[in-house]
């Protein structure tokens, strides 16, 4: 039997009180308190630079579903659209996650490509579109997966975010590795 002393008893959790008051003043930042600290701007900028992916991987798309040409191509470019469409939203929801961490969403096209995980692509072979698009997914996977991990507890709701977009990016994966085949 251990013996307990009056040592071993664990502190209380308690929340801190300065952070609370803190978060009365400053109305105008909105949903960002000091709990965000000093990675509010790291953050913005990894989603900057997801935005641009998102942005990217519209065009990427849009440009496949006009180009696609072949026997299977009316069912794989109506799908074309639809991931277009959904990336759209990707970037649309980074987009308004950036402004309530008080930063400004970069849609400059001048820096998008430079910003982008995943390549644009003009391939005009059907299989190639495929496989590019493919590629962009894989690498959207890689970089959420790791966004989310970098994040952890930081900040819960932009975790949940990217958590909602992977999703999606596993999905689209999934529907092009099935066409491959």
């Amino acid at each position: 039997m251990s013996e307990h002393k009056p040592s071993d008893k664990p502190t209380p959790m308690v929340l801190n009180i300065a952070a609370l008051d803190a978060a009365r003043r400053s109305l105008d930042q909105g949903a960002v308190t000091p709990s965000y600290g000093p990675w509010r701007e790291d953050i913005i900028r990894l989603l900057n630079d997801s935005l641009a992916t998102e942005l990217v991987c519209v065009l990427r798309y849009k440009r496949h579903h006009y180009t696609a040409d072949g026997l299977a191509s009316p069912a794989i470019a109506a799908e074309f659209m639809v991931h277009a469409t959904e990336e759209a939203g990707h970037a649309d929801r980074l987009a308004k996650r950036i402004v309530q961490l008080g930063g400004e969403p970069d849609f400059s096209p001048d820096t998008l490509s430079k910003r982008s995980h995943a390549a644009y692509d003009e391939s005009t072979d059907l299989k190639a579109m495929i496989r590019a698009n493919l590629i962009a997914e894989r690498v959207a996977i890689e970089a959420y997966s790791q966004l989310i991990a970098l994040i952890g507890d930081k900040d819960s709701t932009t975790r949940r975010l990217l958590e909602d977009i992977l999703s999606d990016e596993q999905q689209h994966a999934d529907e092009l590795a099935d066409w491959l085949e």
